[in-house]
């Protein structure tokens, strides 16, 4: 029950928070926060939002299967922050939009930008979705099982998606009034008890290891899964430049052109503050993930140390010692906010920003109040529901399956962009939405081809093949403006 309580204490605190910040809330502070914030709290704020909950638990495992190669793309991230910073938000901040999506409609005709919009939403709630599957199947797994003892699987489901029912109504509540505004002030907390349960998890695996900070610093580093550069095998997923590559790409996408992520960076007052507030949180991202690789080979250690069996799926490496009472009570708490803490502050954003971009983008209706309710209610609806499927569909690696996922249906949204920017030509724009959904089917054809007689892996550079089809497709369809 101390999972349980851990929740409730936590939710009470963000909903005090929503209540102070969600006073005489408008569509306007509901969507934009009046750009009135500030750019270092939105700046500290991001960091936990995109440190999902899925990190929190995929990334110290991922040294069972990759060691630490995955920080090669973490090196990508930092150039892609800067391309953000420095070519998307001036474009935004000129264009003064609420939606990032709207600009497509200036520059490329009204089907762009619904297209889209579309594609944003549909990859945003599955994301969203697989992201803060995590949270629900822990509290699933760890509080609501043992309550239940041996049950059916009909019966395992239906618990499994009366939980995640309960947790998407949490978020609901707390964001229904102040929506941005709130997030702005919730992110800041939220990432300080992410970090926080973060390092202190650290410590405690290094006391139970009788390791000081240096003997540990110099067992990750001796330790063979402390690898993190893959330069002589092209064909691996690990090698460097197709991780590198696409950090920068995976950045661009799921940041610059994603109205989630967006969103709180243009609350700022100015374009200045906006790229001071991206470059910031930005360059956390190596820091923070080493600090998670390192707890991953720290964990092998204690499980070898312990002779505890390491377990086949890499997620769950970390709650086999956090989330049990190996450490100790006081690390089931920490894991408990930490977990609850990253999840929160990515699917409460995650949930504004459908329906900003519904209302805005889909709808056109930015002033309707009465409709900006009933479609977070309704987001809400969608979003618990998309969770149970991927309980029912789970994969291997969340992390890796969510990379996957973008990488063919943000493609398009980077075709899209790619073209309005660096060129000056003019679309079909009856014939974007075709050229949209024909390119993650190709994308999908040459990966399964490359696979069956090429002997080539397509990694997350999938991502760039796609929006470079999704280019050429709608050169090929141009006309001169």
């Amino acid at each position: 029950m101390i999972i349980v309580l851990t929740i409730f204490v936590y939710f009470l605190v963000l909903l005090l928070l929503s209540r102070f910040t969600g006073r005489n809330s408008s569509n306007e502070a509901f969507f934009r926060a009046g750009r009135k914030s500030p750019w270092y709290m939105v700046a500290f704020g991001m960091v936990g939002a995109s440190i999902s909950g899925v990190t929190f638990v995929s990334v110290p495992g991922m040294v069972l299967q990759a060691d630490m190669t995955y920080l090669q793309t973490c090196l990508g991230f930092i150039l892609g922050y800067l391309v953000v910073a420095f070519v998307l938000l001036p474009v935004y901040y000129r264009l003064n939009l609420t939606t990032i999506y709207t600009y497509l409609l200036q520059r490329l005709g009204r089907r762009s930008y619904k297209t889209g919009a579309w594609f944003f939403l549909v990859s945003k709630m599955a994301g969203a979705a697989m992201k803060f599957y995590v949270v629900c199947m822990l509290l699933h797994r760890f509080v609501v099982m043992p309550m239940l003892g041996e049950v059916s699987p009909a019966v395992v489901s239906l618990s499994f998606g009366l939980t995640a029912a309960v947790l998407v109504s949490l978020i609901w509540f707390y964001t229904r009034r102040g929506g941005i505004r709130t997030l702005v002030y919730t992110d800041v907390f939220q990432t300080t008890c992410m970090l926080g349960a973060l390092v202190l998890i650290v410590c405690y695996v290094m006391e139970t290891l009788g390791m000081s900070v240096g003997d540990a610093v110099r067992a990750v580093a001796a330790d063979s899964h402390s690898r993190i550069f893959v330069f002589d095998d092209w064909v691996s997923r690990q090698n460097f430049w197709k991780q590198f590559l696409s950090g920068i790409f995976i950045v661009v996408v799921m940041t610059g052109l994603d109205q989630d992520m967006m969103q709180k960076n243009l609350t700022c007052k100015t374009l200045r503050e906006a790229q001071k507030d991206m470059c910031s949180y930005g360059l956390a991202f190596v820091p923070a993930n080493l600090l998670f690789l390192s707890l991953g080979v720290l964990l092998m250690m204690l499980a070898q140390k312990q002779g505890v069996e390491i377990p086949v799926r890499s997620d769950e490496l970390l709650p086999l010692f956090a989330a049990t009472g190996r450490l100790g009570l006081p690390v089931v708490v920490l894991f408990t906010i930490g977990i609850v803490a990253a999840s929160f502050s990515s699917a409460d954003s995650a949930l504004t920003s459908l329906t900003t971009s519904y209302c805005v983008d889909i709808c056109e209706r930015s002033g309707d109040e009465r409709l900006r309710r009933r479609t977070h209610l309704g987001m809400a609806v969608v979003f618990a529901v998309f969770i149970i499927m991927v309980f029912l569909l789970n994969s291997t690696s969340l992390i890796d399956a969510i990379y996957t996922i973008v990488s063919y249906t943000y493609g398009p949204l980077l075709g899209l962009f790619a073209y309005g920017l660096l060129t000056k030509r003019g679309v079909n724009d009856r014939l974007v939405p075709f050229v949209a959904l024909a390119s993650p089917l190709l994308c999908f054809l040459i990966d399964a081809f490359s696979r069956a007689y090429v002997n080539y892996i397509f990694g997350y550079e999938l991502l760039l093949l796609n929006g470079l089809i999704t280019f050429v497709g709608l050169w090929a369809l141009s006309r001169n403006r």
